[in-house]
């Protein structure tokens, strides 16, 4: 037959508050934590989690709600997420929605009747409207990459304006006007505060936005691949091009070789995120580099405040996180 608490607390001479805080989490005197510690290593003990959970109503487990697991950038943030909270006791349960309102809410559903202690969510439907019975549990939510109006929860940000509006300003620099945009989807946050960007950084140096140059693709290779493409036959007095995600970026590589396009002799290039790929090419391109481990522990960090009840927090914390840009050599001034 399995140990119990009870055991252990016979084998101890403790009482079962004491051996409950200890398995909670609350504080023990160090003599009875080596007490309790060998009797669970006497005894065989192992803790039934489902059971605590049950009682405790906490699971140690937080679920994680992702657009696409195959997406580097997604990828890095849960891959930094998950040892963090591992080394704090909790699992994660991550959910890949394939991009997809209807698999986003099924997967919130999911986890609500997994009973997770906390959700983390780069969300797809920027309605909130997935989110919205989780939100009456009154765990907590924190939001990666996009914020959602009338949802009331963290959110961890990279600062995708000023992300955008260096890059461009960059080509500016080097005597570029013709600057075409290979954007997201109009209803993604990250891909409109990035558009803002770079009519932001045209504007701010006297250059007027020509929509022929502003390209939507969907943030697949593919999608870069097409859109490169169109840019390159309808403007042909174009000189650079800014690419908004790391899927479309080594679209746009592949689609400027496929064309036969030089870089940077006759397109410059300046794409965002994945440094190992950037700098394999040749030649080496020039990104703007997301600080994904900063993200993965801030949003962590956050949700473990959050587990922990932690009072002084303010009822919603929203962390801005600056970009870096690698310089490669994929710029070539013009004149």
């Amino acid at each position: 037959m399995a140990a119990t608490m009870k055991d252990i607390a016979r084998r101890t001479g403790l009482g079962l508050a004491t051996i409950s805080s200890y398995f909670n989490g609350g504080n023990v005197r160090e003599k009875n934590r080596i007490k309790i510690e060998e009797a669970i290593e006497e005894l065989h003990y192992e803790v039934n989690e489902v059971a605590r959970g049950l009682k405790t109503n906490a699971t140690k487990t937080v679920g994680v709600v992702i657009p696409e697991l195959n997406n580097v950038f997604c990828a890095e943030i849960i891959s930094g997420m998950e040892d963090i909270l591992r080394s704090h006791g909790y699992a994660a349960i991550v959910c890949d929605c394939r991009t997809d309102k209807k698999l986003e809410k099924e997967a919130v559903d999911f986890l609500t009747r997994k009973r997770v202690d906390g959700i983390i969510n780069m969300p797809v439907d920027m309605t909130g409207a997935h989110l919205n019975e989780f939100q009456k549990t009154g765990k907590p939510i924190v939001l990666i990459d996009r914020m959602i109006q009338g949802i009331s929860c963290d959110c961890v940000l990279v600062d995708n304006v000023n992300a955008a509006e260096k890059a461009v300003g960059m080509l500016v620099e080097q005597q570029h006007q013709k600057i075409g945009l290979i954007g997201g989807p109009d209803e993604v946050f990250t891909a409109r505060q990035r558009m803002l960007g770079y009519m932001k950084a045209l504007k701010d140096h006297g250059i007027a936005v020509d929509e022929k140059l502003i390209c939507h693709g969907d943030y697949t290779i593919q999608g870069g691949v097409q859109a490169v493409e169109e840019l390159v036959k309808e403007n042909p007095d174009m000189t650079a091009v800014f690419v908004t995600n790391y899927e479309m970026t080594m679209g746009a590589v592949i689609g400027l070789n496929e064309m036969g396009v030089s870089m940077p002799e006759e397109i410059s290039l300046v794409g965002f995120d994945n440094l190992p790929f950037a700098r394999a090419c040749r030649p080496a391109l020039t990104i703007v580099s997301q600080p994904t481990e900063k993200i993965a522990r801030e949003t962590a960090q956050i949700m473990l405040e959050r587990l922990e009840g932690r009072e002084e927090l303010p009822d919603h914390i929203v962390r801005k996180l600056q970009t870096d840009i690698f310089m490669g050599k994929s710029i070539r001034r013009q004149g």
